[in-house]
């Protein structure tokens, strides 16, 4: 009898097990945990959200095309113009770091078609005029005033030493200047050999090279008046020349030429080889001067820049008197061929 009680209430509770164990196997099924690839779903999709992107739920839920292959599909073929962008939030997507598009090419043709006096419409021409006429003074338009010792300088030589000045300076602009030069020489405690003053109208002809013209006045060893014109600048290679044709109120016909190279060993010291030539069209008795070529005169001088405005220097110097004037010279019991130790300072301001 006990085993037939026991047999039916297990038959009772058998049901109710199974109906329990039911219900927990249901639970299992809700909260199984999500794959990797509807986690990274997940994530992405918090992302675009952050970004401001409408992304509806459900987004990452199995849709059954999980293993679809989506790198093997043609992007190209979609047509993304039916995609509306305008609700996305760019200034959240950090594009900042993405690098830049630079233009290559021209530029349009539509950059050049405007007006060439655009500014006029917003400034007025008068208020326009008056900027672009300061514009052009203050970029080279404005006049300068600069004076240099090219050779200022102590000669010891056989015999009586002597002394040497030759400066030049102008004021203008970069096109049109007033030049002045002056020139002299001598020896100590005698009267002076040469000294003249040249007053010049330069005018620029190409980029560093001006064309001069003036007069000139020499006041020893006699007076003379004299008509120049000749060109000065700065030759290929960086010779600085300065040529010039003199006739005088005589009649006289004569030039000269100059050519000095500053080589530079240092930022401050500069060596300069200078070679300077005379020529006359005629004998010139009073003055010593045989036609052709009258002289020549060649000398190196090395110059230690202090500053740039203030050089001293030395060097050596050589003077050849040549044909006809050489006798002028013997005659006068002067050496044609003179040697000059050389001591002096260049300067400018």
């Amino acid at each position: 009898m006990r085993y037939l009680v026991a047999i039916l209430l297990a038959s009772a509770a058998t049901p109710a097990y199974a109906q329990h164990q039911g219900h927990a196997m249901s639970g299992d099924e809700t909260a199984s945990p999500a794959t990797p690839e509807e986690s990274a779903c997940e994530e992405e999709a918090a992302r675009h959200r952050a970004m401001g992107h409408a992304v509806s739920e459900g987004q990452c839920a199995p849709t059954g095309h999980e293993n679809d292959n989506h790198g093997a599909m043609d992007h190209s073929q979609m047509d993304h113009s039916s995609m509306d962008h305008s609700t996305m939030d760019h200034s959240a997507m950090g594009h900042g770091g993405m690098p830049a598009d630079i233009p290559s090419g021209p530029p349009p043709a539509a950059a050049g078609s405007g007006p060439a006096n655009a500014a006029d419409a917003y400034w007025g021409v008068e208020a326009m005029n008056e900027a672009r006429q300061r514009l052009r003074h203050e970029q080279g338009g404005q006049p300068y005033f600069w004076f240099q010792g090219d050779r200022v300088e102590y000669r010891a030589r056989e015999n009586a030493d002597g002394y040497l000045f030759d400066l030049q300076g102008y004021y203008g602009g970069d096109l049109g200047k007033f030049w002045f030069k002056s020139e002299g020489e001598g020896s100590f405690g005698e009267d002076i050999e040469g000294a003249e003053v040249q007053a010049l109208y330069s005018r620029a002809i190409a980029p560093f090279f001006d064309l001069q013209a003036g007069i000139r006045q020499d006041v020893a060893p006699i007076d003379r008046t004299y008509a120049v014109v000749g060109i000065q600048g700065l030759a290929p290679y960086l010779f600085e020349i300065d040529a010039a044709a003199f006739l005088s109120d005589k009649g006289d016909l004569t030039a000269r030429v100059e050519a000095e190279l500053d080589q530079r060993i240092t930022q401050r010291l500069v060596i300069q080889p200078r070679v300077e030539a005379s020529f006359s069209a005629q004998d010139v008795p009073e003055l010593g001067i045989g036609a052709g070529l009258d002289s020549i005169e060649a000398g190196v001088r090395l110059r230690y820049h202090v500053a740039r405005e203030f050089a001293p220097y030395i060097g050596i110097d050589q003077e050849w008197r040549i044909g006809k004037s050489a006798d002028y010279a013997r005659n006068e019991g002067e050496d044609p061929s003179v040697t000059n130790y050389v001591v002096g300072v260049r300067f400018w301001f």
